[in-house]
């Protein structure tokens, strides 16, 4: 039987496609080497070449991380390139295995967002919006500089704001600027502002739980102020 090419396999089984589709924990080992190697021999394809060499470390992952690139070169399909592009992915996880989880900061406070805005803003000598998103415990997902402008005003998108929200899981959403002024109280375009984030918020079932204004040494927060 002639050998199909990943390329000709139906869309949904090639491994590239079907990680973009379902995730990488969808894909077996065999898979998810296969496309690091990108591709076989002119007898079998990346995904049954990566399955031979599997087989033969009886399925471990540990074991073909000790092999060697001369090792790995015995298997018709497999250069150096090849080799040492496997043993770098074994490192690599291997060393993820060591590293502790990166920490993200709690932001449960109108203190504690200041806190952690106030360096990414106190030199700034225009207004800058920026989101932050968190998940469920409050713990930061990311955070986004929305927009850029002027002395006195940014001009601020709420369908970006809401994008960049429903794109990284966030369920809470907490909005910053600065003024450069100097002078903590909001304007009424901020109150406006802060009105339309909050409809949009509860349209898309987001928590928003505050808009901060950072200036140097202080800030206003509309949650303390019960205007959220």
């Amino acid at each position: 039987m002639e050998k199909l090419n990943i390329n000709q396999w139906a869309e949904e089984d090639r491994p590239r496609e079907k990680l973009e589709r379902l995730g990488p924990e969808a894909l077996s080992n065999a898979e998810l080497l296969a496309i690091l190697v990108g591709s076989g021999s002119t007898k079998e394809t990346a995904v049954d070449l990566m399955k031979r060499i599997l087989n033969a470390c009886n399925n471990n992952l540990n074991t073909l991380g000790k092999l060697t690139i001369s090792d790995l070169c015995q298997y018709n399909g497999v250069g150096p390139a090849k080799a040492i592009t496997i043993l770098a992915a074994c490192e690599l996880g291997k060393r993820r295995q060591m590293e502790r989880p990166e920490e993200r900061p709690r932001l449960t406070t109108a203190t504690r967002i200041y806190n952690y805005m106030h360096p990414k803003l106190q030199d700034k000598d225009v207004e800058e919006f920026w989101v932050l998103l968190l998940n469920q415990n409050h713990a930061l997902i990311k955070d986004v500089c929305i927009s850029h402008g002027g002395i006195s005003e940014v001009t601020v998108d709420i369908r970006i704001i809401m994008r960049e929200a429903v794109l990284a899981n966030a369920t809470i959403l907490v909005a910053c600027h600065n003024h450069p002024s100097g002078n903590i109280m909001p304007s009424k375009a901020d109150d406006s502002l802060t009105q339309q984030l909050k409809r949009a918020c509860d349209i898309m079932r987001l928590h928003f739980l505050d808009h901060v204004i950072v200036v140097d040494g202080q800030y206003y927060s509309y949650h303390e102020q019960g205007r959220i």
